[in-house]
């Protein structure tokens, strides 16, 4: 009899790492477990990094509750999406009737409270 772990059989396989099958959206996705180092680290299971394209030096967001751990990859915002950005403040800014010497005296203001 395979041994259960939150309704999930576990399957030993041949170098008796644990292997989780969980069904997400109909579909069976692997699981693999890991374990934290004394230093905190964690080791994300190399075909989990390659399914989900992570390479060295990928930041996460990392929030926790109770038992849970999540990771979620982040990546700063494409050139493209950045421009959008600045466009739309610009936009924006001319609206409500904002002034460069105004934006320059706000910043001073903020820079000098530091």
């Amino acid at each position: 009899m395979e041994p259960l772990i939150n309704g999930c059989a576990l399957d030993l396989g041949p170098h008796r790492r644990v292997i989780l099958q969980v069904r997400t959206e109909g579909i069976l996705m692997p699981l693999a477990t890991t374990k934290l180092s004394s230093k905190g680290q964690v080791v994300i299971p190399e075909e989990i990094r390659h399914r989900l394209g992570l390479k060295a030096g990928t930041q996460f967001v990392v929030v926790g509750d109770r038992d849970v751990v999540i990771l979620k990859s982040i990546a700063p915002p494409a050139m493209e999406e950045f421009d959008d950005l600045v466009r739309h403040a610009r936009s924006a800014a001319r609206k409500s009737g904002m002034k460069t010497g105004d934006l320059k005296r706000a910043l001073a203001r903020v820079r000098a409270s530091r």
